[in-house]
């Protein structure tokens, strides 16, 4: 399931309530890096829990989160060629993620405006404020499951509300009456999108490159959000042109400028995710053949090989698409 994350801030209602909530995130902290440094051992899951539990948070599902956290931390000092035993953290907060087959949080529990904290096993009080246009959306969650991460900072108390995506919809949703269609051509340094009408006629072409990613040295993380911020530019773009279809190749690989490809299986998913979010209707093309095409047609197109095989994505995409949605033998 999408989240739609909201910020707001908590005021203890007594002293003693925040001090006690500075232990705990301290305590929260040091459960992380014990994780870690377990899961380098080869520690599983269930007894890593349980130790985290017994030697510092004194709750499992606190240390459930820990570990959750702590894995995601290893796993990206890993990929980008740190040392996971060098993770020392620095910001004093805590993780509470919700339980699959449970409404609300177990740990952090939102009732109107008043939050209580579960610490060493009692219920730490706070009143929670902000913006009005979120109360509703804030109400409403309180009916489902929803994580929560509290975080201390300059004496303050945030807190960060996971609110499912559909509940964010019901007060804020928006009807994409549009009728066009949209290919997108995703590389490495990159993001071709060619608009087409229901004929397959080219009505609009946009690119957004960012070719320093491709720099030696350049970081994983910056060239990932420039990337997304990208996308997002252009899904804007599109939804604001009557864009209401939109289709990506579905070859699960990054093309590089020097022709290597490497394997990304999460790529288009993260890519339709994103999309949907937007509200568009989102499809992915088996189209293997969809840059050697778009090579051949770039000439008569007048477009460049990418938006060339953009074109195609969403040529093929939309002719599938009709295909799919005709009656056959006269029956709907």
């Amino acid at each position: 399931m999408n989240y739609i994350t909201i910020k707001a801030t908590l005021e203890a209602e007594k002293k003693e309530d925040y001090l006690k909530l500075a232990l705990l995130t301290e305590k929260f902290k040091k459960a992380v890096e014990l994780s870690i440094r377990l899961q380098l051992k080869g520690v599983k899951k269930s007894e890593g829990v349980k130790e985290v539990s017994r030697l510092i948070l004194n709750n499992w599902w606190y240390s459930d989160s820990a570990w959750d956290y702590a894995k995601m931390l290893r796993k990206g000092a890993e990929r980008s060629g740190g040392n996971p035993k060098h993770i020392h953290l620095k910001s004093k907060f805590l993780i509470s993620k919700p339980k699959e087959n449970e409404n609300g949080n177990r740990n952090v529990r939102i009732n109107g405006l008043k939050v209580k904290i579960r610490s060493n096993g009692e219920w730490l009080n706070f009143k929670l404020k902000t913006a009005e246009k979120f109360l509703p959306i804030i109400f409403e969650a309180q009916k489902f499951k929803y994580g929560a991460q509290v975080i201390l900072k300059d004496g303050k108390v945030y807190i960060h509300i996971q609110v499912p995506f559909d509940v964010c919809l019901r007060y804020y949703g928006k009807v994409n009456g549009g009728h066009l269609y949209a290919g997108f051509d995703l590389n490495s340094d990159r993001i071709n999108m060619v608009v087409l009408d229901e004929n397959s006629i080219i009505r609009d072409v946009k690119v957004e490159h960012f070719p320093e990613v491709n720099s030696p040295g350049f970081s994983r993380k910056k060239a990932k959000d420039l990337r997304l911020k990208a996308l997002a530019c252009l899904l804007d773009y599109a939804y604001h042109h009557g864009v209401k279809v939109v289709f990506f190749e579905d070859l699960g690989i990054i093309k590089r400028r020097n022709g290597r490809v490497t394997t990304s299986r999460r790529g288009n998913r993260k890519a339709s995710n994103f999309a949907k979010k937007e509200l568009f209707e989102v499809y992915l093309v088996n189209l293997a053949g969809s840059s050697k095409l778009g090579r051949e047609l770039a000439g008569n197109l007048g477009l460049d090989v990418h938006s060339s095989s953009a074109f195609v994505i969403g040529w093929w995409g939309l002719s599938s698409l009709k295909l799919t949605n005709t009656p056959k033998n006269g029956n709907s």
